[in-house]
């Protein structure tokens, strides 16, 4: 059940319900032993084709395009027969789009095809910036009713900063919704060191509060059991991937092993399947081969799908590999790899 309905909605010109789709299937060339699959195609078709299969997740992490409005590329390094460091760049997804309108069609769409494929307890979280998470809010309030919302995340990090007459943004915002608010969700409470000022007055171990006659709190006393630390906040200071970084794959938008592990461990259980539709340089899919979950990853990048089961091969995963027979949708994530562009 999605709860109230949303009154308050986003119009545009042109905006109409997401329409069927031709059935697709999702043909396979290598089978997926080990739980974990790449589906190389539009992920919209993608998530539509994996309708049909019983498989449902515990969570869907969408991390789409920001709507920059330019091309990105993987970065490679290659020496030179002088030993001089040369840059390789690889064009890797296309971000540039007719309007801000058939930008929030396309994610509107995939976000609800995403829905779909969740177990009832299940949640999906959509990665977004500043510039277009108040729009993604509505949207996915519209498609998951007001009831459904659970949290926004703000994933705040470091960075070289920009020439701007302006406040640095340093945070992306990370919105999670249940697929079904009457369902007990999914969800494992994580805890995050206390304060200084907290250990200084209480020390390390859990404390109780103290009550008078009339229930109400007088006092806080401690007991003799070791606290976890403070239950998990929704701003979290995690390190974006350094240039010199280990995990560092030189795809673009890359987001750091800790930021899936967090959500993760949060959101799902050992065993649990994880959906990323838009794969890129698969760190989801990493991530949940060494915490124990399986996943399925999808992407029209074939570059990108190479990176990803590079990962997952030096995890000891085979990945099954997928493929859906759809026409090509403008503007989606992964553009077509074309020609390198070789910058000293």
């Amino acid at each position: 059940m999605r709860g109230p309905t949303c009154n308050v909605r986003l119009s545009w010109p042109g905006k109409a319900e997401p329409t069927a789709s031709a059935h697709l299937e999702l043909r396979s060339s290598k089978p997926a032993a080990q739980g974990f699959e790449l589906i190389s195609g539009d992920n919209l078709a993608a998530l539509r084709a994996l309708a049909a299969r019983p498989e449902r997740f515990a969570l869907a992490y969408l991390d789409p395009p920001f709507l920059t409005g330019r091309e990105h590329a993987e970065v490679g390094r290659e020496r030179s027969a002088t030993g001089r460091i040369v840059r390789t760049l690889t064009p890797a997804f296309d971000d540039r789009w007719d309007s801000l309108e058939s930008y929030l069609s396309a994610l509107r769409d995939r976000v609800t095809a995403a829905r779909e494929l969740l177990h009832d307890d299940g949640c999906l979280v959509l990665h977004v910036d500043p510039k277009t998470s108040h729009y993604a809010k509505v949207l996915c309030d519209e498609i998951f009713g007001l009831r459904a919302f659970a949290s926004e995340i703000i994933w705040r990090y470091r960075r070289w900063p920009a020439k701007t007459k302006n406040f640095q943004r340093v945070h992306d915002v990370l919105l999670r919704y249940v697929k079904n608010p009457d369902a007990v969700p999914r969800f494992n409470q994580l805890y995050e060191p206390l304060a200084a000022s907290t250990v200084a007055t209480w020390g390390t171990n859990k404390q109780r509060a103290v009550v008078d006659g009339s229930g109400r709190r007088s006092r806080s006393s401690t007991t003799v059991e070791r606290t976890a630390g403070a239950p998990m906040g929704d701003v979290w200071e995690i390190s974006i991937v350094a240039p010199v970084a280990k995990e560092r794959t030189g795809y673009p938008t890359q987001k750091p092993a800790a930021l899936l592990e967090r959500l993760l461990e949060a959101c799902t259980r050992p065993g649990d399947a994880v959906l990323d539709p838009y794969l890129g340089s698969g760190t989801t899919l990493s991530v949940a081969a060494r915490l124990g979950r399986i996943g399925t990853g999808i992407d029209a990048n074939p570059r990108a799908l190479h990176i990803a089961r590079q990962r997952l091969e030096a995890a000891q995963i085979v990945p099954g590999e997928s493929f859906v027979g759809a026409p090509e949708i403008k503007r989606a994530r992964s553009s077509r790899p074309s020609a390198k562009l070789h910058v000293a």
